[in-house]
């Protein structure tokens, strides 16, 4: 990505971007990359979704070796997206505003042979041959940008960041292969414990597990015989054909049914859904969205907002745009709020852009305005500049607003703000705001500076502006990505000289460089079954008679192997026999 592509990106995601130090991937991790797409590109064909099968076809992403993701953000620029790498687990609403944005945000790790069927940590499989190719189609394209822009906005809890931390390191624990048992044990109970101080559901818990049972594990057509279009099933070697068994629940797709139906990132899924097609999935969740509370705003939004003690945004009738943490929240006889507040940097905006000196550094330590109409119904932005000339509401005339809700402010009038011919913003000195025998704002305070609105109309997580919003981020240094590879192990260079053979040539004397590496791996690296089954391909190319080809299948078969290994080499056997 071009660094004038990434100061297109907002701000507040750049520092998630990171490098792909591509000269890192070893021989092996290009190996896992072969093997995955090979079975993809074969066994895929009859029981994914079209829409992914042309796209794996059509993407440019090769098969061979780990594609750079500055060429697949080449690619899907001609759809009008781009890619951008990241460093694994990412917080929801960053993942989020990458796709509303456009950007498919690609973890550059990849899975070891271990986890070679599945893994529950992001990396180049799932992200690059998960996502990626499907993205082609124009309507599921469409969808997964709606969904991101939901995620976006979408209100979460103090809770739920927990249980992110927590799940983020259980993924780093589980990838790793020096992590004992009991590391994962003590990583898995993190989990549990921070999921059960989670009470109900917020607005983000809704969206990721909409996201989970479409975007992730979604099948789709008819509920008999669906195919997959879910990109945690297309990257993941084995339940990409075990969840098309009867032992997997098909479940016909419904919002109400994904909200309510938890999942388990580290275990095959004991159900899917199976939506009608791509146009039903826009359809159901475009009527999701309208229940959220950046559609509808309200006092409930507030509250949904005050509980997630974070950065959010309120959008009051007037238009204007108030991003900060809500700490407070005033509300009348009837629960309606009348008065909110909020806590440290606080930035005014309209349209999503914000107004002129009134950000963080002139409300730095939160900001406090009244919500509702005057006495006698009046509305404040519906009101001409002439009409509040009328009212006696003009610069330096003293004003008493005293609102329906009991809120009175009283001060000097310093500036009206406008946008078009619409006031926002009414900044007041000597201001003394009260509701019944509370004090909210006094005139020791400084400038009262009063968002005109009669009600909210919508409430979204984030900042309004977040270019302004947010501190700039900091800077990955490119310089670094050509880095030296580093020094390869004895296993490592016994793939690199395979892939060597494969690549070039083919010549009598290869038998004899085969002949050689399989001798070292059955003295050495018994349980090397991936090198085995890329050595078996070349003898098939070869010489398919070759007397090490029975010695090979002898090894491959016969061994106990762990169910899962089992699994993984009967398929590549399986492969290689179409040659």
């Amino acid at each position: 990505m071009t660094d004038k592509e990434k100061k297109q990106i907002p701000k507040h995601l750049q520092p998630y971007i990171s490098t792909q130090y591509y000269h890192h991937y070893t021989p092996i991790d290009h190996a896992v990359w072969r093997f995955v797409m090979k079975q993809n590109h074969y066994f895929l064909k009859d029981i994914a979704h079209p829409a992914y099968v042309n796209g794996l076809r059509d993407s440019g992403i090769k098969t061979d070796r780990v594609p750079r993701v500055e060429d697949m953000n080449t690619s899907l620029a001609k759809i009008g997206w781009g890619a951008v790498t990241i460093d694994g687990l990412i917080p929801g609403s960053a993942f989020y505003g990458f796709l509303a944005n456009g950007i498919l945000p690609i973890a550059t790790e990849i899975r070891n042979i271990q986890n070679i069927a599945y893994t529950p940590a992001p990396d180049m499989l799932h992200e690059a041959a998960g996502h990626s190719p499907i993205l082609l189609d124009e309507t599921y394209r469409d969808f997964v940008r709606k969904i991101g822009e939901m995620g976006a906005k979408a209100l979460s809890s103090k809770e739920k960041l927990e249980v992110f931390k927590a799940v983020r390191h259980l993924t780093i624990i589980a990838e790793d292969p020096d992590s004992t048992p009991e590391q994962v044990q003590e990583a898995e109970r993190q989990v549990v414990e921070a999921r059960s101080r989670v009470k109900g559901l917020s607005e983000a818990d809704k969206v990721s597990r909409l996201f989970w049972w479409t975007v992730e594990y979604g099948l789709i057509g008819d509920v008999n015989n669906p195919k997959i279009y879910g990109a945690g099933l297309l990257s993941s070697v084995g339940e990409s054909q075990s969840c098309l068994k009867p032992d997997v629940k098909k479940i016909p797709f419904s919002v109400e049914e994904c909200i309510n139906t938890p999942y388990d990132v580290t275990k095959p899924q004991p159900q899917l859904f199976v939506c009608k097609s791509f146009d039903d999935l826009v359809e159901k969740i475009e009527q999701f969205a309208s229940t959220m509370a950046f559609r509808k705003g309200g006092t409930e939004s507030l509250d949904q907002a005050l509980e997630s003690n974070s950065v959010a945004t309120m959008v009051l009738s007037s238009g204007l745009q108030v991003t900060g943490t809500l700490t407070a929240i005033l509300k009348d006889e009837n629960a309606e709020a009348i008065y909110v507040r909020t806590k440290g940097p606080t930035a005014l905006s309209y349209d999503h852009k914000q107004l002129k000196d009134q950000g963080t550094d002139i409300h730095r330590k939160g900001f406090g305005t009244p919500i509702g109409k005057l006495k006698g119904g009046l509305v404040i932005e519906a009101c001409s500049a002439k009409q509040l000339q009328a009212l006696g509401i003009k610069e330096g005339n003293n004003v008493l607003l005293n609102f329906q809700s009991g809120v009175t402010v009283e001060g000097l009038v310093k500036n009206i703000l406008f946008y078009g011919e619409k006031p926002i913003l009414i900044s007041f000195s000597n201001c003394q705001v009260t509701y019944k025998n509370i004090v909210l704002f006094e005139p020791s305070w400084g400038i009262f500076d009063m968002a005109v609105g009669a009600r909210i109309t919508s409430v979204f997580a984030g900042a309004a502006d977040p270019n302004h919003y947010y501190d700039s981020p900091s800077t990955n240094d490119e310089s670094m990505e050509e880095v030296e590879q580093q020094c390869l192990t004895e296993l490592e260079n016994l793939y690199a000289e395979i892939r060597d053979l494969r690549e070039g040539q083919w010549e009598q004397t290869n038998f004899m460089h085969l002949d050689r590496i399989l001798a070292i791996l059955d003295q050495k690296y018994p349980n090397e079954w991936l090198l085995r089954i890329e050595i078996l391909e070349l003898y098939k190319i070869g010489q398919s008679i070759h007397r090490n080809v029975n010695v090979i299948l002898n090894k491959l078969k016969n061994t106990n192997w762990d169910p899962s290994v089992k699994q993984m080499i009967d398929r590549g056997i399986a492969l290689i026999e179409q040659i």
